[in-house]
């Protein structure tokens, strides 16, 4: 199977790289699939009985924002201090290499790839970024960088400040698409999009080659698209899993983590 993956990345005139929460973990993010996944990452919500649904949820804002900004200022500090690991560079080298176009659809809100050297406007985070605020009521809709500065207290995983909005001087909130969220403002997502489908549109026609990484089924939005993606006459995607492969023909599926997955190929090349 790599050798077909191969063949089909030697030929490919444009690509898309399709990540999910699979991608960063070889780059030592933790793994927050399952409750005991994320409790090994968070021992102090074991202990609380929370799981990763119950702290991504935007009610910590309203009702106790340390307590929200504990586990999204914890993350803002461990993803700034993240190394992308070898197969984003390794991408980065097939599509040099093929003069081709190229663009990212990922659920992370890491900014790891950005953070690799991927172009800001090839991306889209469908889920936000960690690295944007917002109001939290929303008081307007304004979006801006994420420059705090954010200490939090290892034993209680309470912030010992709280990012504030400029605009109506309350709480803000990463720009994130969390569970049971009706008040994400999706504009810079909707923006990226849009970039997106015209990227889509100038390059109709060409082999294209859709590699998936780290997506799982879980919360299925990043296999949906590849296989949405995949119905393109021209286009073949390489679903990279170590546990939830599973495509069909003539789609290629490879059972490795991200990064051993991109290498056994560009090992080939």
């Amino acid at each position: 199977m790599p050798e077909r993956a191969a063949k089909a990345i030697r030929e490919a005139e444009a690509f898309v790289i399709t990540a999910g929460a699979g991608m960063g973990v070889d780059s030592g993010l933790p793994d927050f699939r399952g409750d005991h996944g994320f409790w090994n990452a968070y021992p102090v919500y074991a202990r609380l009985g929370l799981s990763f649904v119950d702290c991504a949820n935007p009610e910590h804002f309203e009702r106790d924002p340390a307590f929200g900004w504990g586990f999204y200022g914890h993350r803002t500090n461990l993803y700034r201090a993240t190394v992308p690991h070898e197969g984003f560079r390794i991408i980065r080298r097939w599509i040099e290499r093929n003069s081709a176009e190229y663009f990212v659809v990922t659920s992370n809100v890491d900014g790891q790839f950005q953070k690799a050297g991927y172009a800001e406007d090839r991306i889209v985070e469908v889920h936000g970024s960690i690295h944007h605020l917002q109001c939290m009521t929303p008081c307007c809709r304004s979006i801006w960088p994420n420059n705090e500065q954010l200490s939090i207290n290892l034993e209680t995983m309470r912030s010992r400040s709280i990012p504030g909005c400029p605009h109506c001087r309350g709480v803000s909130r990463p720009n994130i698409l969390m569970f049971g969220d009706w008040s994400w403002i999706s504009d810079r997502t909707d923006r990226q999009r849009e970039k997106f489908r015209q990227f889509q549109n100038d390059n109709r026609g060409k082999r294209t080659v859709v590699i998936e990484l780290g997506a799982g089924k879980a919360i299925p939005t990043i296999r949906y698209t590849s296989e949405e993606l995949g119905e393109t006459a021209g286009t073949t995607v390489i679903r990279i899993n170590p546990r939830e492969t599973g495509i069909d023909a003539p789609h290629i599926s490879l059972e490795y983590g991200a990064l051993e997955g991109l290498q056994r190929i560009d090992a080939l090349l």
